[in-house]
This record gives C-alpha cells, structure tokens and sequence, in this order.
C-alpha cells in the first residue's frame, strides 16, 4: 500500500470542512477548558497570491494551534482578510473593475491556497474588512473616540460628557487634559454663553479624534494622503511615487495621549527586544524644559512668540541662532520682505522631501535665513531665526534653540553658513575644546559665559534654569515624546466610510443604529476635478436627519435655498479611513464574530481576554502594533476592552529567501565607415539589430573572463559570434563601406523565470527561454555555452515577482504533498532567522515521510502488531515526545523535524511495527505533518479525527539505562564488549568479566595484576 499524498491530503481537507474540526467552542460551550488564542497577522489578498515565503509563519501558529487542542485547550485559530486597501483601488483605476469583485476573487485564491496547505483555521469566524457588517463596528470605535477626551488626572479616556459637566460646572482652568496647544481659557458662566457651534469646535480640540489642519504626506500620483510608515526612501512603499508636504484639513487620532502608557505597556509583554525598541525609538520620550522666546523683528505687526521644547536648557547661554521648521505657521508671519523670495524657495524645495527622508539624511546642509531676530529670554540680546530642513513641524514645537558648542547637527550648520548673513559667531559656554567638534556630553564640564549658571553642571543647570523660566513665566519643564497625533483620512474610494456628516462645517456624529454607512456606488475611482476624494463622484452621499439614511445629493441643493433652522439633509465626509483601522481591532470581533448587536459581547472579550500568541512581520512594529496598542488601550479605559495589551506574545518570523537565476548579457562595441555623409538614422539601425541579438555567457565562462582567463574554445566561439554579426550589419545596412565588431566584456546580470531552468542544475532549457513571453527578445540570442550547457547564475535574495524568484505552494504541494511542505519549511531553520529556499532539499523530506509510511504499511496492506515493543522502541519514541513537546512550548520547531527523521530511522532499523509505539507516534507528528497523522490514526482503527486526542505524556523511565555496554580492555586496548546492568557492584562485574570465556582467552591462563573497574563507564585488566 504506496503513499498517495494527493489522495489523503484532498480526503481529510473534506472531513475537517464538514465536520467543522476546528471550530473553537464558545465560552458558554468550552466547559471550564483553558483558552489558548493563537492568530498570525491579518493577511491583505494581493492577486499575486502566496509564495513559499508566506505560509512560514501560518504553519509555525497552526503547529502550536494543533498542539494546545491536544493538550486540553480551547483554541481560537481564525483567519480573515486585511481587505481595504491600495492596491485593489490602484487596480479599479487602470481597469475600471470595482474593487470589491478583484478582492473577493483574490480572497477566493488565497483561500484554496490556505486550505491546500491543511490550516486548522476557524473559518466559522472569518472577517473582512471591506464587509459592511464588519466596517459597521470599526465607524463605531471611532464615534467612540470622537465621543472621548484623555483625563490626565485619571490617565485615562473618559466619555466627552464628563468633560462638558466640568465646563458646566467650573469652566477649562483647572482641566487637566491632553488637548490642542494654545486653547482660551473660559469659565463656567462663558462656556454656558457660548453658542452650540462654539462649544463644539472648542470640544474638538480636547476629543481623541479630531478635525484639524496638519501638514500631511501627500501623494500626487495615489491622490491619497500616506502615513509616514507608508514611505520608503521619500517615496510611496506603493508604487515609489513621489510623496510632497502640504497642509490639509484631516481627521486626526490623539495617540499621543497613551505615549507614555505605550512606553510602559512594553515592559508588560513577551515581545522581542528589538521590537520594542523600535517602538521605544518611535514614541521617543525626551524629559527637558519648553522655552518661549518674543520675536523682535521689526514689521511684526503683534507680540509673537517662537516655543522651543529642548531637552538641555542648561545651554540656553550658548543660544547662537534658531531655527524653525520650513512649514511653521510663523514662517509667513515673520520673514521680512528681502527675504521672502529665497524663504519661499527653499520651502518650496522643502515640500518634495518626506519627513523620513529630512531626518535620515544627517548629511544634507540646508536652510535660508528669515531677517527676523528673537530675544533672548535672559541676555535680550537678539537671536537670529533661520529655516532649515532638519527640524521638523511635527516633532516638538517644529523649532529648536540652536546651540551649536553643544551640538553637532548645529555645530555643522553654524560652520556651513559662517560669514553669511544671521549667522552670528559660536558662543561656547563650556571649559571644553571645540574648535573641530561640538561638546556634545552631559557629563565632564563647567559652565561658562552663562551668568548666574556658571560653575554648574547638566543636571544643576538644567535645575536652575526651569526655575528661573517658571518664575519669569517663560518657560517651564516638560516631558516630550516624538510620537506625533496620527492622521486618520485618506482621500481615496476603497476604505471605511466616516459616520459623519457636516453641519455646517462642523462634524455630527451618526447614531449606531443607523450604522453601517455603506460605501457608495462610483463611475471614477480618482479624484474629482476640483480635488475632492473619490466620494466626491458619488451622487447619492448626503444624510438626511429626518429619515436617518443616505439620500441623494440633489437634496443638498434642492434644500440649501429654504431656512437653514429647516434643513434636514447634509453632506457627509468624503474622505475614507486608513488601511491600519480595519487591522486596529479585528483580533476581538473574531472572539464574536457574528455578533450583530455589539462588536463583541462580554462574556466572550472576559473569557478570549487577549491574543496569547501572535505571529508576523517585524515591518509592521511602528505602524499596525502601535495603532492597535492604542486602540486596545483606548477600548479598555470605555471599558469595552478586558486587557491593557492585545497581544501577550509575539514572533516576528522571518523571511524565507528566493533563490534567483541570471543569464549574462553582454553587447557590442561597432565601429563603422560609411560610404555616405553621417544618417542619424545609422545609430538607430545599430540599436535595433544589437537589441534583437544578444549574447549570453554561461556562468563559469563569465567568471573566467572576468579574471581574465579565456580558453581556446571561448576565444574561437566569441570570434565566431563577433563576424555572424559583422556579416548581420553588412548584410541588412547598404550605406556600410566596412566595419570592425567586438563584444565588450561588461556583463548585465537579467534576472530569470525559474520555470526555465532546473532548479537542482541551475541548467537553463535555452528553447524554454526563448519561447518564454518574458523573453521575447531573445528569440536570436547568441549563447556562449560550457560544456554543451548553459549554467546560471544564482543569488539568495528576497522573495518577488519582480525578481522572478518566486516558488507556488500550490506546485509544491502537488508534487510532494502539504505537509512535505510544513516539514520542509520548518525544517530550514529558526523561525525567527531568515533563510533560502532550496527546492533540491525538499525531497530528503518527502523521502522521510514514505519513511514513516512503511512503518505502518507493507505492499498489502497495514502491517501493525499489538504485540510488546522492547526497551529501544519505548527509548526512541519518548525521546521524540520530550523533543517535541520542550520545541514546541520554546517556538523552536526546526529541531523537532530533525528528532523526528531520527526516530522513524531508530524505529525501521529496529523492525518496528508495534500499536503502542506507532499510536503516540501518529499524534507528536499530527501538529506538522496533519493529514498523513490523520490517515494512520484512521488506519489504526480510529474514528474521528486526530486532532483532540491527547498528547502523549513524556516518561522519564523509559530513558533511564537500565544497561550498559562496557568496553573491555586489556593493558589500556579494547578488545571485546559485554552488557550488564548498572545496578552491579564492582566484585559482581570483576566476577563476571573473569568468568567470561572471552576474558580466559585473552589471559591464556594468567592472573592479571590489577583489574579497574568504574561501573557505568569502563573495565580495564592490567598485567
């Protein structure tokens, strides 16, 4: 009876769906059973669909997802879709296809993927962001947050009416709250005399998500505002278009609030160091004070001030200049007039970098000089206020004091603009050298030149200065963190609709029962053409308060012309929410994933709590693991939420690398005499034939070459190839008199399908190639061969599409079969490490497993005998259980592959068809390999599946030796061995050993003079 992989792997894939194997039992249903709550990342479909690289950190989850059932547990295993997003949008503009029917068909691909691979997924609890009964919660999260405020008192957010009562009661004075800077102080009797309207846009700067005009990360050519993990390089991670700067009216989140609560959050969870750090490096706490120095140019028509957060106040005697971010609202207001054309440049140059990009390019010097000057808040000497790229209007106060003895960013501008106009020279203000660098310690040195600060050091001068700041109302000491309010709209179709509508200009709130706002119908995915988002195309998006639903936009004008106190339609926001919302909670409406009452009830968010294992990228740590820490925080102070943190233990797994071919081009260098005057056409024709006849080295060849070694056989065929084209141009071009060919030996590495080569050879199939569509224009391509064979070159790199590198699961797993493929994966290292694909290795894997087939199966049939295995069976199988169990509790599942390939060769070699040994062995391999488990469990006599039979107990007795197989020696040389018992004395052995017949031989009759014995370890006869 041979192994048909395809056979059992399409047979238990069946029972799992109709017996719905994994579904996990609702908290009312798990009777009394621990939860275990295990999920991999939220997938986005691409319609690229997945590669090898993708399922590595499914298959490691499903292995612990498997094991936990086995040993008790009620486990939460779902999957779903990340199903808003760019490319689906990018895609319904090239081809006018509505987005929602290309998601669903790559959700319908990736789907038989994921089940071809045999995922214990509860596909009961499926979700997708883009569907209405999913988005319906996500509007009502962020009417929550609309509807909250962060309490510094309490540290936490409570319901905006909270707030509204303490204005009622006793005004904004003594509020303690994370709001906007710079808010009017009011009391109770004014607040209670302002109007509606200005209540609330006096509200909208203390909720959580607010309206509010930010310099944004505008995208031209995605027509969308990106968020700055949404950039690479100053460019689009989608697409690499080019991202510019400009302010926008945006729907803002106040993440800010929970920075510290975000910073503390981390010591709480099971993440790696590296990944917190990064989060860590992004919030970026900085303890120092905030300054405040009056601008004194000349033409400013009021008192202004320029705020400056430093985190060493100690050096505000070195003040040399300030500089100022290029977008700063004071820019505009306090530049003179000789300096407003070179300002306006530099801002306008300023504008096509992205905030990543100014801040990773520590090199670039840069900045114009306003005219304006500041006042020193102790000196009142003058201060001139420059602009310069490197400070950013996000980050602070978009301005820094630039003290340029203390600091090397500002050492270096100072230098680069010395001599210039505004640019004073260095005041240093430490007994330190600093004539070739800043002074740049906190430790180390005096004060000097800073009046009532010399003599001191950092921590007493930093002491003194808020002091004497606080007593001069100028300043006073703060906390800052560079985590800056994340920018929640996006101007694009295919994302979550607001629930808001405007009235007017000021948002409303749509009440939950009349949620979902759908997504509108569209003729044009783009923008309008006066600017507005994609909903600007729709004609039916406008709200009407009287009906409470989505009416035609010919209300808005129909109605516009009677009395504004009788209106009742008005139009609601355009913008759509960014792609992280749907992925900021989705790990709790899998807990109650139809739950059309709430997003989720309370007695399933107390009994799932949180996610106790989370696998994914490392990519995503200052983007989805932020928001969604915020998110979890903000649900658990409404008290929506169980837990502080969503997920208690993360893995960031890592990348399984392509293996890469490449063909070697060369081209031709021609030099030629025309029998006519020069054609400018000549040079075209030259191109065209040089384009359509390349040459191709194989690798050895081209490595040769480029260490100069050319061989007879080369030397003759590049000749050859040299005058085929020389005859090829005097043959097609008249008005060639003579020409001189030679191939330039600069070689062009051309990345290559891995459907034309053999991936064990690295051999190409040279008419595979050529026929290839990729490679059209090598159908005359000239290939210099060795030893009759063109042999590739190969690169380890990531895994793309664009590099041709790619490996189907869905090949693999035709032809060796799915759990060949979980084996194999985890087979090629530490998760966490990242590692090349090799298809020539997967085969000793799938050798492994007819291996194991042949333990319970002959030729005719099932050969398993109840009869009693011995010792070494017993031995092999629970080293395997106590391998297998310690690999899969510590995340380490490379290893169990090993012990397993170990046991099945102990077992065979020992002849080993026995029940009590092949049993348990069928459930430790389950978690890896489930449908081969699955088959010999069934084949074994069982009913039911594999899946929650329990796992077999290590015992420590089997491994115990209970025998030892001695080395015996005589004069200190081995000559035979003999087995006893370890529980022997030494006079038991010696009597032993000097009975045995082997030991009379080699003594012929002598008495030795000395006998050793170490029970447990060796016998030695001397003399």
């Amino acid at each position: 009876m041979k192994y048909f992989h395809n056979e059992i792997e399409a047979k238990w894939r069946k029972y799992w769906a109709d017996n719905q194997t994994f579904a996990a039992e609702n908290p009312t249903e798990a009777s009394g059973k621990p939860k275990y709550y295990v999920l991999d990342m939220f997938p986005y479909p691409s319609g690229a669909g997945l590669h090898v690289g993708h399922p590595l950190g499914y298959i490691a989850s499903d292995i612990v997802a498997r094991y936990k059932r086995h040993k008790g547990f009620n486990v939460l295993h779902p999957q779903g879709y990340d199903s808003f997003g760019l490319p689906a949008e990018q895609y319904a503009i090239q081809t006018g296809q509505h987005p929602d029917k290309t998601t669903k068909e790559n959700i319908a691909r990736y789907r038989e993927q994921l089940d071809k691979i045999g995922f214990s997924f509860d596909w009961s609890r499926e979700v997708r962001t883009s569907n209405a009964d999913y988005y319906k919660w996500t509007q009502w999260i962020f009417i929550q947050l609309f509807n909250s405020w962060y309490n510094n008192d309490t540290n936490k957010a409570e319901d905006i009416a909270t707030l509204i009562a303490l204005f009622e009661k006793e005004g904004n004075a003594t509020v303690n709250a994370v709001c906007d800077e710079g808010i009017t102080v009011f009391s109770s009797s004014e607040w209670n005399a302002f109007s509606s309207e200005q209540q609330q846009r006096i509200l909208l700067q203390y909720r959580l998500t607010y309206l509010a005009e930010t310099e944004v990360n505008w995208c031209p050519a995605l027509g969308t505002v990106l968020a700055n993990d949404e950039i690479v390089n100053g460019v689009s991670e989608r697409g690499g278009h080019p991202v510019i700067r400009k302010k926008m009216t945006q729907w803002s989140m106040r993440i800010s609030a929970y920075a510290e609560r975000l910073l503390q959050g981390l010591e709480t969870i099971d993440w790696t160091e590296s990944l917190k750090e990064s989060q860590r490096n992004w919030i970026g706490k900085s303890v120092g004070a905030m300054v405040s120095f009056n601008v004194t140019s000349s033409g400013v028509e009021k008192p202004l001030q320029i705020d400056v957060f430093t985190t060493r106040p100690d050096t505000i005697f070195g003040v040399t200049f300030m500089t100022l971010a290029p977008e700063h609202d004071l820019v505009a207001k306090i530049t003179t007039s000789e300096q407003k054309e070179a300002v306006a440049a530099y801002i306008e140059a300023t504008s096509k970098r992205s905030e990543r990009e100014r801040m990773a390019d520590v090199k670039t010097i840069s900045g114009v000089f306003t005219g304006a000057y500041a006042e020193h808040p102790f000196t009142k000497e003058p201060i001139p206020v420059w602009i310069g790229d490197y400070v950013l209007a996000g980050y602070g106060t978009g301005a820094v004091m630039a003290v340029p003895c203390g600091d090397e960013r500002d050492y270096a501008f100072a230098n680069f603009f010395k001599g210039t106009k505004g640019m004073p020279e260095i005041k240093n203000i430490f007994n330190q050298d600093i004539s070739e660098a800043a002074f740049g310690a906190k430790e180390g040195f005096e004060l000097v030149d800073s009046d009532f600060l010399n003599g001191l050091g950092y921590k007493e001068g930093t002491k003194k200065v808020i002091e004497a700041l606080e007593k001069m109302g100028q300043g006073k000491g703060k906390t800052n963190y560079r985590l800056r309010d994340a920018v929640f709209s996006r101007q694009r179709y295919w994302g979550e609709p607001f629930p808001v509508y405007y009235v007017n200009g000021l948002p409303q709130m749509i009440d939950l029962k009349h949620l979902p706002i759908v997504l509108p119908e569209v003729e044009k995915y783009l923008p309008t053409e006066d600017g507005q988002p994609p909903l600007g195309n729709a004609t039916v998006w406008a709200w009407d308060t009287k009906t409470n639903s989505v009416v035609s936009n010919e209300f808005l004008s129909s109605r516009a012309e009677s009395r504004d106190e009788n209106k009742t339609v008005f139009p609601l926001e355009l913008n759509t929410m960014p792609g992280w919302a749907g992925s900021s909670w989705y790990w709790m409406r899998y807990m109650d994933a139809h739950n059309e009452n709430e997003f989720a009830s309370k007695e399933a968010l107390a009994y799932w709590e949180n996610v106790d294992l989370y696998i994914g990228g490392s990519e995503h740590a200052t983007g989805h693991l932020l928001y969604s820490r915020f998110w979890n925080k903000f649900l658990k102070d409404r008290g929506f939420a169980p837990t502080e943190e969503p997920f208690k233990k993360l893995i960031n797994q890592g990348m399984i690398l392509g293996n890469s071919a490449f063909v070697y081009r060369t081209y031709f260098d021609i030099v030629w005499a025309e029998k006519g005057n020069s054609n400018d056409e000549m040079t075209k024709l030259f191109k065209n034939i040089t384009n359509s006849n390349p040459v191709l080295f194989s690798k050895s060849i081209k490595q040769d070459i480029e260490k100069g070694i050319y061989s007879d056989e080369v030397k003759n065929r590049i000749e050859e190839v040299e005058n085929k084209f020389k005859n090829l141009i005097l043959d097609n071009i008249n008005n060639i008199e003579s020409c001189n060919v030679n191939l330039i030996m600069d070689f062009s590495p051309i990345h290559v399908d891995l459907s034309v080569i053999n991936d064990i050879t690295s051999e190409l199939d040279i008419e595979k190639f050529k026929a290839h569509s990729l490679y059209a224009d090598y159908k005359n391509a000239e290939f210099i061969l060795e030893d009759g064979k063109y042999i590739v070159g190969r690169e380890v790199e990531k895994m793309s599409k664009s590099k041709y590198n790619v490996v189907n699961p869905d090949d693999i797993c035709e032809e060796y079969g799915a759990d060949t493929l979980r084996l194999y994966e985890m087979f090629l290292g530490p998760l966490e490490q990242a590692k090349p694909w090799n298809t020539a290795g997967i085969t000793g894997v799938y050798g492994f497993l007819k291996k194991l087939w042949r333990l319970y199966f002959d030729d005719n049939g099932l050969i398993v005998t109840n009869d009693e295995p011995t010792a070494e069976m017993y031995k092999s199988l629970h080293k395997t259980i106590k391998k297998a169990t310690e690999d899969i509790e510590n995340f380490s599942f490379n290893t169990s592959v090993s012990q397993f390939m170990i046991c099945v060769n102990e077992l065979a070699q020992q002849k080993c068809h026995h029940r009590a040994i092949l049993e348990p062995l069928a459930v430790v391999l389950s978690p890896y390999a489930p449908h081969i488990a699955e088959e010999l469990w069934s084949a074994l006599g069982h009913t039911g599946s594999i899946a929650k039979v329990p796992f077999p107990i290590f015992e420590e007795k089997y491994l115990v030796e209970s025998e030892k197989e001695y080395p015996v020696s005589f004069n200190g040389k081995m000559r035979f061995t003999m087995k006893l018992p370890l529980d022997l004395t030494k006079e038991q052995i010696e009597e032993i050993v000097m009975a045995d017949e082997r030991t009379q031989n080699q003594l012929q009759g002598r008495t030795p003079n000395k006998v050793i014995i170490v029970p447990g370890k060796i016998i030695n006869l001397v003399g």
